[in-house]
């Protein structure tokens, strides 16, 4: 484990291989594709880029115990070093045949969030997903960029136009078997390929947060609706704790650069 936490907080991304069983694998995927169909017209994004379902966890019961599933949180608590809540999940599908990449964009600038370490996504393959079919590639080190404001997912260029030198920074893409899984920072710059297959590529994605994070104020449509005051921390009927392995307020602080 000390291997993977230094490769992470190195480069601000590593690969977990099967994180999932194959049991697991298969339940959960065959949950998610029903998900989509039962939920197509609640989807937050439904583009040519991607299809997104967001806190699907406080949706359908089998979804919900991978977003909150122990040994993924515990993971991701070791990387972080230090206690962490849940943010929100999503579940990101690349239709078939879709053609169209996801450009490179940080996370963490797109969230309302104050008082907070480095957060970071757990996003888990429940399908093969070599690069034809969607793959992100990673930009190594960027997440020592907390300077930049969110990005323009539809403008490719939009990240290359806030950091000239980034577009020369080296690119790693990690094709993954289903049941693997990448962690990554919200800092950490990153693009996902287009679809070029004819079969969807589903993806859960479980958002972790330092478990002492506040509400900014800042819109953003997973917290609009509960109306919190600016300030305000994050608490555990919409953003659980998760990882627990660690004490409130202790464990290792990792510094913002």
């Amino acid at each position: 484990m000390d291997d993977l936490i230094n490769a992470y907080r190195k480069d601000g991304f590593v690969r977990v291989p099967t994180i999932l069983t194959p049991a697991e694998v298969d339940r959960y995927r065959t949950r998610a594709a029903g998900y989509l169909e039962d939920h197509r017209a609640d989807r937050l994004q439904q583009d040519a880029i991607f299809s997104q379902l967001v806190n699907v966890w406080q949706q359908d019961p089998v979804l919900r115990e991978l977003t909150l599933h122990p040994h993924i949180a515990a993971i991701a608590e070791q990387l972080a070093g230090f206690p962490l809540r849940l943010w929100h999940d999503q579940m990101l599908v690349k239709e078939p045949n879709s053609n169209a990449a996801t450009h490179f964009h940080q996370d963490r600038p797109y969230w309302p969030h104050g008082n907070d370490r480095l957060p970071l996504s757990a996003w888990i393959a429940l399908v093969d997903v070599p690069p034809e079919r969607g793959c992100m590639t990673f930009l190594p080190g960027t997440h020592t960029r907390t300077d930049l404001r969110p990005q323009n997912l539809a403008d490719k260029e939009d990240l290359f136009t806030k950091s000239p030198a980034l577009r020369y920074s080296p690119r790693v893409t990690l094709p993954l078997y289903a049941g693997d899984c990448t962690f990554h920072s919200g800092y950490t710059a990153h693009m996902a390929l287009p679809n070029t297959t004819p079969d969807p590529r589903f993806a859960h994605v479980n958002i972790y947060i330092d478990a002492n994070t506040t509400y900014s104020g800042q819109p953003h449509v997973v917290t609009d609706p509960l109306h919190l005051t600016p300030g305000t921390q994050l608490q555990e009927d919409n953003f659980p704790r998760v990882g627990l392995g660690l004490p409130p307020g202790g464990g290792h602080r990792v510094k913002r650069p």
